[in-house]
């Protein structure tokens, strides 16, 4: 009887523990670990609008830009379920996501190569929703027409192969292996945020502090991870890490991920007329770069 019993727990814990694996499988599998923010592009911003466009929270075109309908559209989702109302989608809105929606990502995939027009991915059925072969170029070109602009037609007898078009989805350029286009993206908002009006040599400063701490085993090894490590950049305390960046922080990050460093190795910098930590002024300095102090 004991026996029986004790057996019977065994069989259930196993149980348990294989559907625990399973869903976290789940969750890994849903997208990267990287935080999704506004600015952000590639695959992870396709599936996040598929998946809010299948439980109706976005209208937009899936187009894997990260941009103010998709933004709007994560914090009315976030407000829905009762997580935290800040527009960034991280593992707590992965995981909502991945039990509240579905994804078909071969076929969205197709569909976006092929240069399909989504109408709305879930509810409504697959051969509606996808839109006729090259629905997305001759929209494109009937906005163009309308601002005065030419359209270019097609040209004649051109056969609908779909493999000769470019995927709609946009991704960054030059980023170096290793790294997402969220991770660049990121990067570029934090440097913007710490360093914008500053010299550009200042600004590659800030982005090489940054890629010194992934290096570093005494920090978080993700992009994000350092980034909104408590704390550490007052672009995340005040919030300016949300204004968004322009294309010299971006390159800036680039030129810091592909080798340049003007602080020699620095970890940490701060600003002489604002810091009111004593803690830093006791690090060892290297440089000083505009308004910026660099130092180990």
């Amino acid at each position: 009887m004991f026996r029986t019993k004790r057996i019977a727990r065994c069989l259930l814990g196993a149980t348990l523990a294989f559907a625990v694996l399973f869903f976290n499988n789940e969750m890994v599998d849903a997208f990267s670990d990287q935080v999704i923010q506004k600015g952000a592009t590639g695959d992870d911003v396709v599936e996040l609008q598929s998946r809010l466009q299948y439980v109706g929270y976005y209208n937009g075109k899936i187009d894997g830009v990260f941009g103010w309908g998709t933004y709007w559209a994560v914090r009315h989702y976030q407000y829905e379920y009762g997580l935290e109302i800040d527009g960034l989608v991280g593992d707590d809105m992965k995981a909502k996501l991945a039990s509240t929606t579905d994804y078909d990502k071969a076929f969205v995939t197709k569909a976006l190569n092929e240069g399909r027009k989504f109408s709305h991915y879930g509810g409504t059925p697959k051969d509606i929703q996808k839109g006729p072969k090259g629905s997305a170029d001759k929209q494109k070109q009937k906005k163009k027409a309308a601002k005065g602009g030419e359209a270019q037609q097609p040209a004649p007898n051109q056969p609908e192969t779909g493999n000769e078009q470019e995927p709609i989805i946009e991704k960054a350029n030059n980023v170096p292996s290793g790294y997402s286009s969220n991770d660049i993206q990121l990067m570029a908002q934090a440097v913007y945020g710490e360093a914008r009006g500053e010299p550009y040599e200042g600004q590659v400063a800030v982005a090489a502090v940054i890629v010194n701490r992934l290096n570093s085993a005494t920090f978080p090894d993700t992009v994000a991870g350092v980034i909104y490590e408590d704390r550490a950049f007052t672009a995340v305390a005040d919030g300016q890490i949300n204004l968004g960046a322009d294309e010299t922080s971006r390159q800036a990050v680039l030129d810091a991920l592909n080798g340049q460093d003007p602080t020699n190795n620095a970890l940490y910098y701060f600003n002489p007329d604002t810091a009111t930590s004593g803690w830093i002024w006791s690090r060892p300095q290297i440089k000083r770069i505009g308004k910026h102090i660099f130092c180990y």
